[in-house]
């Protein structure tokens, strides 16, 4: 093996295109933390949008005249991440990272621009597709990378810094959202539509610190592409992702709903049928969840993003309507969740490099977000914020320690050659159940919050405003212009219809933890990916005898 300090010529020259011996696979630390500010950067675009989109969307919608139709941007750009994440996943493992990480940049940049052209919420969600095609390869890329270029070993502390760009823009997202949305213009612009246009100079940067830093050995596999297996994943998904966010408004028993069940489990069955077709080439193998570790993953983290989504979404929705803050100081609010998600991967990714142990981390982190959600079912519309606020810190540590820890459990289990396939499962399976979560404890929430607030008046032996019969969280801002008499058993009632959705998460963690108890503690490599793909070539090269002349 090459010493360290020789690897970013060899890596540089072997990624460029130099055919030969393979080029040394290790890294130093400060290489990779080079590579990292790439990755973290091109991460951040899709971390930011989703949390910036949160608190502009409204204005969006009202200034594009079409405030009904706005829950369709949303859809589409989830509909086209969630898809194309196992797409990036396997495509990679075959060609490299490299191009597949700097084309998700480019077309997330192409997408947010024309999302700032928009003239329409039509034109909006077909160009929010388009971003989301991006977006689906930036998260499992980078993950997969760090995983090509670290020993497992190692990992976690690396990963964690991943969590921490999440956690800052879960902060400055809502602000900068409310910022752009408030300004009528900025430089002669529409003030929202620098919502879009900032992803463009900080897609630029991250394309030109990866194109410079990231040069990866890679050796080609021909492989046949199963794009059945991918037609049929769309074919399953798109359906089943767009009942899921439009179900609601449609009724779960509609034509239209029933229709999306029956083509959606069409394609799954067809997908399925597609991945057994084509064995170890299929998008996601079947054989992957053979194994425990990736099988345990998966299952795990369904359920972690069913619970995340389905706890997280509510507490912004709380803070704003039973706090009264507004968007951008909700988003202040809840910077101790961002302290308890990286004060969490730190942690566990430093103790993982010390002890070479990880099952224990999933298991205490599912523990810490079963008893943050048990805790947040019994947050009032009284309860001090600074007790809301301690429980944000028990499930960001929670969340820190779970995430990363089964990721970097999974990338050990499997072989350095599918790292790519194995990430974007994980991945997958999250976002799949973050929505899952949202559909159905948004759903729970608005059936159960009219009969909360009704009974809270009663309780109060207060009139309610005629405003509060529906339930209807389109407009809540009539309950600050409310006396306190009038407005504080409203908030009661949310409170109590946020304490249903609470109780419902903590069924789902109390499943995902038995499920992670299952996961099997496997002795972590302390070699990286890279390095054992270029040992494995360097005994293939050997075994064959000399190269030939090309």
């Amino acid at each position: 093996m090459t010493n360290s300090s020789t690897t970013a010529p060899a890596a540089a020259g072997q990624g460029a295109g130099a055919k030969g011996a393979p080029a040394s696979a290790d890294f130093t630390h400060r290489q990779i933390i080079t590579v990292l500010i790439g990755l973290m950067m091109g991460m951040f675009l899709a971390a930011l949008d989703q949390t910036i989109m949160a608190t502009a969307t409204r204005t969006i919608a009202d200034d594009l005249n079409g405030f009904n139709l706005q829950a369709w941007a949303t859809t589409a750009f989830l509909i086209t991440s969630t898809i194309s994440t196992p797409l990036y996943g396997k495509l990679s493992d075959i060609y490299g990272r490299r191009p597949f990480f700097l084309f998700a940049i480019a077309v997330f940049i192409l997408g947010s621009i024309l999302c700032g052209l928009s003239q329409n919420m039509y034109e909006l969600a077909a160009f929010r597709a388009i971003q989301g095609i991006g977006a689906g390869g930036l998260m499992s890329l980078a993950l997969a990378i760090i995983g090509d270029i670290v020993p497992p070993r190692e990992r976690a502390k690396y990963q964690g810094f991943f969590l921490a760009v999440f956690g800052t823009a879960s902060v400055i997202g809502p602000i900068l959202g409310g910022f752009f949305a408030g300004a009528d213009t900025i430089l002669w612009v529409d003030g929202w539509r620098w919502v879009f246009y900032l992803n463009v100079p900080i897609g630029i940067a991250a394309m030109i610190v990866v194109a410079r830093v990231l040069h990866l050995p890679h050796q080609r596999t021909d492989h046949r592409i199963d794009w059945p297996g991918a037609l049929a994943l769309v074919v399953g998904l798109v359906p089943l992702l767009t009942v899921a966010e439009q179900g609601r408004d449609w009724g779960w028993g509609s034509g239209r709903a029933i229709a999306c069940y029956v083509i959606g489990a069409v394609g799954l069955v067809a997908f399925v049928l597609a991945e057994r077709a084509y064995k170890d080439e299929a998008l996601l193998p079947l054989r992957l969840f053979g194994n425990r570790t990736v099988a345990v993953g998966s299952i795990s983290s369904t359920i972690l993003g069913m619970a995340m989504f389905g706890g997280l979404m509510t507490v912004p929705l709380y803070l704003q309507i039973v706090k009264g803050s507004s968007p951008t100081v909700a988003g202040l609010q809840m910077i101790p969740f961002v302290v308890g998600i990286m004060a969490g991967s730190i942690t566990a990714g430093q103790l993982i490099a010390r002890t070479g142990r990880y099952r224990i981390f999933p298991i205490i982190g599912s523990i810490l977000m079963a008893a943050s959600l048990a805790l947040f079912a019994l947050v009032g519309a009284d309860t001090p914020l600074w007790r809301t606020m301690l429980i944000m810190v028990l499930m960001g540590l929670g969340l820190g320690g779970n995430m990363q820890p089964m990721i970097t459990a999974v990338q050990n289990a499997v072989s350095p050659r599918e790292i790519g396939v194995a990430t974007s499962s994980v991945t997958f399976f999250r976002s799949m159940g973050g929505t899952l979560g949202t559909a159905i404890f948004l759903s729970v929430l608005f059936n159960v919050l009219p009969g909360k607030i009704r009974n809270a008046y009663v309780d109060a032996q207060v009139q309610p405003p005629p405003q509060s019969g529906g339930g209807d969280l389109s407009d809540t801002s009539f309950i600050n212009k409310l006396p306190e008499a009038l407005a504080h058993p409203f908030k009661v009632g949310f409170a109590d219809g946020i304490h249903v959705v609470y109780l419902l998460a903590l069924a789902v963690m109390l499943v995902g933890l038995v499920v992670v108890f299952f996961l099997p503690e496997i002795p972590l490599s302390q070699r990286s990916a890279q390095q054992q793909r270029a040992e494995d070539a360097a005994a293939s090269s050997a075994a064959a005898g000399p190269p030939a002349a090309h």
